[in-house]
C-alpha cells in the first residue's frame, strides 16, 4: 500500500446511525511521499539528539519525572482538567477540594506511565499492556465506571450529546476485538519495512479512530506514542512526550486525524506528526541544556555555606525529583533535623535557590522556582 494511496475506511449503516470502520493496518506499505521523507529525516535526527543527550546527563532519571509529570499535565488537560504542574508537584493535602478530582487524573496518568515503561521489560507492547495501563488512569476518577482496563461492548461517539448529534462514530463494538488484534499485530510485524516514526504516527491515527475504550482514549493514544519509542530502542529513556505539542496546536491535532477518515488524507497527518516529533525533541534537547546550566548555577551557589555544603547538595539533589516540596518532607528524605533543615532552606532562600510560597511561619512550603519554569 501506497502511503499516498490509503483508504481510511468507510462508513456503516447502522439501525439509527452510521459507524466509521476503517481499514485494517498490517499490510505492507511504501512511503512514496518526498515531503514526508524530508520531514522524517529531520525528525530522526532531532530524535537521536535527544535520545544521545539524555545518556550523558547524570541523575537523568530525576528529570525524566519532570518530563512525565509535565506530560501528565498537558494531556490531562486536553482531556479538559484545569491542573498545572505547580499543583501537580503538590502533596494530595494541599491541594483545594475542587480540585482534587483533576490533580487526582495527572496522577493517575503519571502512575501509567511509570507502570507501563517498567512492565516493557517483562511483556511487549501489546493490547495485555494497554488495558492494564488504562485501569490505572481511570482508578478512582472521572471515568471509572467506564469499564477501566476492558475494551468497550458497546458504541460510543465523540462530540455532540448522542449518537444522533455526534461528530465521529467509532467502529462498532462487534469488530473491535478484529482491529485491535490487527493494530497488535502491526506493532510486531517487520515485514511493512516502514520507518518507526511512520509507523507509530499511523498506529496512533488508528488507536484513537478505533477509540477502544469508553473513556480515556485520548491519554491512551499519547502515552502509547512514548511506550513504542522505548520499546523499539528508539529511545532508552523515556524523555519525549507529545502532549505539549498536541494541546499547543489541538485544533490542528484533530483536524489532521479527521482528514484521514474524510479525505484518505494521511500524508497531511504523517507531516503533522513528524513535525511535532522535530519539535517535542528540539525543546526537550533545550530543556536538558538549560538543566545542566542551572546545576551549574546552584552549585556555584551552595559553594558559599561553608560546612553545611554536604547537606546542600543531598538537599539540592532531592529538589531535583520534588521541586515544590515542605520542610518536613525534606528531613524525612534527608534522615536530617528539622531544625537543620529550616536553618538550610532559610539559607536557600536568601541565595535565591528556593522561594517560600504560603507567607506562614509554620507548614511553608517552598518551590525550586527556577527549576519548576523550565517544564511549565
Amino acid at each position: 500500500m501506497n502511503i499516498s494511496s490509503f483508504e481510511s475506511g468507510k462508513l456503516v449503516q447502522r439501525l439509527a446511525y452510521k459507524s466509521f470502520e476503517p481499514t485494517f493496518i498490517n499490510m505492507p506499505w511504501h512511503l512514496d511521499s518526498d515531503e514526508v521523507a524530508l520531514l522524517l529525516s529531520q525528525a530522526d535526527q532531532k530524535l537521536g539528539e535527544l535520545n544521545a543527550f539524555s545518556q550523558l546527563i547524570p541523575n537523568v532519571d530525576f528529570f525524566i519525572k519532570m518530563h512525565v509529570l509535565k506530560e501528565g499535565t498537558k494531556s490531562s488537560r486536553i482531556e479538559g482538567t484545569q491542573t498545572n504542574i505547580d499543583e501537580a508537584l503538590q502533596k494530595e493535602e494541599y491541594i483545594q477540594p475542587e480540585k482534587k478530582d483533576d490533580w487526582q487524573e495527572v496522577q493517575n496518568y503519571v502512575q501509567a506511565m511509570n507502570t507501563a515503561i517498567a512492565d516493557l521489560d517483562k511483556m511487549p507492547l501489546s493490547n495485555r499492556l494497554l488495558k492494564k495501563t488504562h485501569k490505572i488512569i481511570l482508578q478512582g476518577v472521572r471515568g471509572k465506571h467506564k469499564q477501566p482496563g476492558d475494551f468497550r461492548i458497546s458504541q460510543n461517539w465523540i462530540g455532540g450529546n448522542s449518537l444522533a448529534d455526534a461528530k465521529f462514530i467509532p467502529p462498532h463494538q462487534d469488530g473491535l476485538l478484529d482491529y485491535m488484534s490487527d493494530l497488535e499485530l502491526f506493532i510486531h510485524s517487520e515485514n511493512n519495512h516502514l520507518p518507526h516514526l511512520i509507523k507509530i504516527a499511523i498506529l496512533h491515527y488508528q488507536f484513537e479512530t478505533i477509540h477502544p475504550f469508553l473513556d480515556g482514549n485520548g491519554r491512551i493514544g499519547r502515552l502509547l506514542i512514548t511506550l513504542y519509542l522505548v520499546s523499539t530502542g528508539l529511545l532508552v529513556k523515556p524523555t519525549l512526550y507529545l502532549s505539549d505539542f498536541f494541546e499547543k496546536n489541538k485544533e490542528h491535532y484533530y483536524d489532521n486525524l479527521t482528514v484521514v477518515r474524510t479525505k484518505n488524507d494521511l500524508i497531511q497527518w504523517l507531516k503533522f506528526f513528524l513535525e511535532g516529533i522535530r519539535v517535542t525533541a528540539e525543546n526537550s534537547i533545550q530543556t536538558f541544556k538549560e538543566i545542566i546550566a542551572l546545576r551549574a548555577s546552584m552549585e556555584t551557589k551552595i559553594m558559599t555555606l561553608g560546612k553545611k555544603q554536604i547537606l546542600a547538595k543531598n538537599v539540592l539533589q532531592y529538589l531535583y525529583s520534588q521541586p515544590i516540596t515542605d520542610m518536613q518532607s525534606i528531613a524525612t528524605a534527608t534522615n536530617v533535623s528539622l531544625t537543620s533543615i529550616s536553618r538550610l532552606l532559610n539559607d536557600f532562600v536568601k541565595l535565591g535557590i528556593l522561594v517560600e510560597l504560603t507567607g506562614f511561619k509554620r507548614n511553608r512550603i517552598f518551590a525550586f522556582e527556577q527549576y519548576v519554569k523550565l517544564f511549565r
